[in-house]
């Protein structure tokens, strides 16, 4: 005998063989609109058993003995150079799940890399053990009220007594022992969770037009799902009214786009389960707002629903292990409940069954086809992005920026000028014409690793995370501050118009700034705002994006940013060889790793200009970086060495990539520098720190905070005297061979000594230095030979005339001058050698 239907409004789900007409209808259609569509296996799972069974088929028709959609579910929409497919249709109410990477809470997530991950699974286990030491120590807890409250007082009660309390105490120290741990895994993770990557899904090694996050274990996938709806909700509390109570009363008004999206579950038995699920890509805190109106939590979506939560009469015994990963059972099974419900008199209003009436089902888009699906994360991103930004609802500053910045880069790609950008901006590069452009944009906005910007690091050099993070930082002060070309020669009696190039009229436009001849300071700084915004997401301890004020003024806004082109490797052989221009240039690399550190050496304007002792000095971020720039040739400041700024450089260029914490070379225990006369509360020492050098370079037993930074490098260090010599020079130059004569301001002459200590210890790096600049000169001789001997097979194969006799001269003449002086530079080495006999 056939159980009878249930009657009510919330939906069952269509079988197996409408999800296979479904699939064939949206396989066909695709084909016949030139899109490629999802996975089959995604419309038969994750499609067909969101949609109520008669809603399938009214979406199915006939054509030619195949099946195919009716044209009025489904429409083609343009975004950038893609097309997009989206079927409309009604959904059940609980089928979507909110996407992980909402823009608007792009704030809360931190870079893709592996260590974060590894952290994560630490962070996981040492919750699970506090959890565990909780409920210890309040068994411990009852334990003693219990002896403590017994009657008699003989011997045994107070031994029993003093054991429980004994027992209760070692609990509660366990119990901060790992609050402290976990305390320091969050400090190490930055207080955010590593970005989940998404890729095209792939059905016979082809992408396909719905998405794929990588395999997962169980528990870290519900810690991430509960971490992103957590934040989805605390970003939906600026409303000004609430969401869930407007659904409740109104139902849901607008739809929302969805997409197919896999979840690769590892269960702790190493079973994998590949779930497909609906993902909101716009209308997120609707479809988390509907989940707890039905009072379902995310995460049971996409890792399983526990049978205990939705039992059925059927069931022998609800097993609280044994997880529902059918999303036609699941939905089926909470309708049932639902309608069951709602047909009881006794029925509350505040009850799911009631609430949950007008949103039983919902319109929804859901994305069945694309033209480009490697490329289908990025646009479905993008309009999530182009619908909040022309929204009315609040949008947070930090995201709001990133997102405005994501739209940046896309206007350089939209206009083809992204490669030429950044080929300008790194005239070094190896590579710059194999760049991978959808892999740029996604690690210029933290959407993926940063591999693809390995093009443009200068041939000869390492790569490394600190390289390819730098590569990242200068690249996105090109885009943001791009150069223009210089000031043509006025002509007299002639109106001239500045020629902007090529570049500034894009960041013009996107950022909807006024002319070029009114940039102003407000200019200067908003688009510092948005610069500040864009690095600080390459960086997994995240800082205040206020403490970049002042680093661009209006000259840089107008004009560009002017960044030195030189390597990190050249730089820190240069700042080592005595050029202060290197170093100078090296502080303005360091500035964003001094913002976004475990321990921030520079933050936003703090102090008191009426009173150092109300607020503390005054200092802006400006400040610090002039102060860290002018000790290099400071005289006054007995405590700063080079060794010393050369050791600070080093180690917190490469802190962000550190996976352990600093370790004292005595073995002993580090503390924070502005916290070593505190008894209790220190700041846990987390991967990321760094040890304060001592004036010699030498590590010493402190961890460099912001009172370690103010104290080496104060606000006076930052003020120039006046009528100080320059210090752009190298400090041999210049310099006189008599030991008695003055210098030029009338000082007592260097310390021969001194200067002898100094060259020995600057001539290494030059001669690095010059071993770079040679072997660079020798590549690209390399180089040149090789493409005139393709020039020249090429034109003996096409039977092409020769160059003009004047241009082939030309050259000559231009090659033959670069020989005489590499020949010039062989003698000039040679005595070099020589000397260095002497030395």
């Amino acid at each position: 005998m056939v159980a009878k239907r249930p009657d009510g409004i919330f939906p069952r789900i269509g079988t197996d063989t409408w999800g296979r007409n479904l699939a064939d209808a949206i396989e066909n259609t695709s084909a016949e609109l030139g899109v490629v569509p999802p996975p089959r296996q995604a419309i038969i799972e994750g499609l067909a058993t969101a949609l109520p069974d008669t809603e399938i088929k009214g979406l199915i028709a006939s054509r030619n003995n195949k099946k195919v959609l009716k044209p009025s579910a489904y429409r083609l929409v343009q975004a950038g150079d893609e097309q997009v497919l989206l079927l409309m249709c009604d959904v059940h109410g609980a089928a979507v799940v909110p996407w992980d990477l909402n823009d608007r809470t792009v704030n809360c997530w931190s870079p893709p890399v592996a260590e974060a991950s590894r952290r994560v699974k630490d962070l996981i286990a040492a919750e699970l053990s506090l959890h565990e030491a909780r409920k210890t120590a309040k068994t411990a807890e009852k334990e003693r009220e219990s002896c403590r409250r017994a009657a008699g007082d003989n011997t045994y009660t107070a031994q029993a007594l003093a054991a429980a309390t004994q027992k209760r105490k070692d609990a509660d120290r366990r119990v901060g022992e790992l609050e402290g741990e976990r305390q320091a895994l969050l400090t190490a993770l930055g207080g955010r969770r590593p970005r989940p990557v998404v890729r095209a899904a792939h059905e016979d090694g082809e992408p396909k037009a719905a998405l794929s996050l990588a395999e997962q274990p169980y528990d870290v996938a519900v810690h991430m799902q509960r971490y992103a709806a957590e934040n989805l909700e605390r970003a939906g509390k600026t409303r000004g009214y609430d969401l869930a109570e407007s659904l409740v009363d109104a139902g849901q008004l607008s739809k929302g786009m969805n997409v197919l999206q896999q979840w690769q579950i590892i269960h702790p038995d190493g079973t994998v389960s590949k779930l497909w699920r609906l993902a909101a890509m716009t209308g997120n805190n609707r479809a988390l707002a509907r989940l707890s109106i039905f009072r379902v939590r995310p995460e049971h979506l996409v890792t399983g629903m526990p049978q205990s939560l939705l039992p059925m009469p059927k069931d022998k015994q609800a097993d609280p292990e044994l997880l529902l990963l059918s999303q036609r059972e699941i939905l089926n099974r909470l309708s049932d409940r639902l309608n069951e419900a709602a047909a009881r008199p006794e029925t509350e209003a505040t009850a799911p069954s009631v609430r949950a009436g007008k949103i039983a089902t919902v319109s929804a888009e859901i994305v069945i086809g694309c033209t480009k699906p490697a490329a289908l994360e990025h646009v479905l991103r993008t309009l999530n992005v182009n619908d909040h930004l022309r929204g009315i609802q609040p949008y947070d500053e930090d995201a709001r920026l990133i997102a405005l910045f994501a739209t940046l880069v896309d206007a350089y790609a939209r206009e083809a000028l992204l490669a030429d950008a950044l080929a300008e901006a790194f005239p070094d590069a190896r590579d710059a014409d194999l760049l991978d452009l959808v892999g740029v944009r996604d690690a210029l906005t933290a959407n993926g690793p940063l591999d693809p910007l390995v093009p443009l690091v200068p041939a000869g050099d390492d790569v490394s995370p600190a390289v390819l993070r730098d590569i990242a930082v200068r690249a996105i002060t090109a885009l943001v501050f791009p150069e223009i070309p210089p000031e043509a020669p006025k002509q007299t009696n002639t109106r001239t118009v500045r020629d902007t190039g090529r570049f500034w009229p894009i960041v013009r436009g996107t950022l909807q700034e006024p002319a070029w001849s009114q940039t102003r300071a407000k200019t200067a700084e908003g688009r510092t705002r948005l610069w500040s915004a864009a690095i600080a997401q390459l960086f997994l301890h995240r800082g205040n994006i206020l403490s970049a004020l002042g680093f661009f003024g209006v000259p840089e806004t107008a004009k560009g940013a002017g960044q030195d082109p030189r390597s990190l490797k050249v730089l820190l052989l240069g700042a080592e060889a005595g050029d202060a221009t290197a170093w100078a240039a090296l502080v303005q690399r360091m500035a964003p790793v001094l913002i976004h550190a475990p321990q921030p050496f520079i933050t936003a304007g703090q102090g008191s200009e009426a009173g150092a002792g109300r607020k503390g000095v005054r200092r802006t971020p400006k400040s610090a970086l002039a102060a860290l720039t002018l000790a290099y040739t400071a005289t006054s400041a007995s405590n700063i060495s080079r060794a010393l700024l050369l050791a600070f450089a080093k180690a917190v260029l490469e802190h962000p990539d550190a996976t352990q914490p600093p370790e004292a070379e005595d073995g002993g225990p580090l503390v924070c520098y502005g916290e070593r006369h505190w008894v209790e509360g220190q700041t846990p020492i987390t991967a990321g720190m760094v040890i304060a050098p001592g004036t010699e370079g030498q590590p010493t037993r402190y961890v460099a905070d912001k009172a370690w930074f103010d104290e080496t490098f104060p606000v006076e260090l930052g003020r120039p005297t006046p009528g100080s010599p320059g210090s752009t020079t190298s400090p041999t130059a210049g310099s006189s061979t008599d030991p008695t004569a003055t210098t030029v301001h009338g000082a007592p002459p260097a310390d021969p000594h001194d200067q002898l200590a100094t060259l020995r210890r600057e001539l290494p790096a030059r001669v690095e230095l010059v071993e770079g600049g040679y072997q660079q000169a020798v590549d690209s001789a390399h180089n040149l030979m090789t493409d005139f001997e393709e020039a020249h097979r090429l034109r003996v194969q096409l039977g092409e005339d020769a160059l003009p006799a004047e241009q082939r001269i030309e050259w000559m003449e231009k090659l033959t001058k670069a020989r005489a002086a590499a020949r010039a530079s062989v003698t000039t080495l040679e005595q070099v050698e020589a000397l260095i006999l002497q030395v």
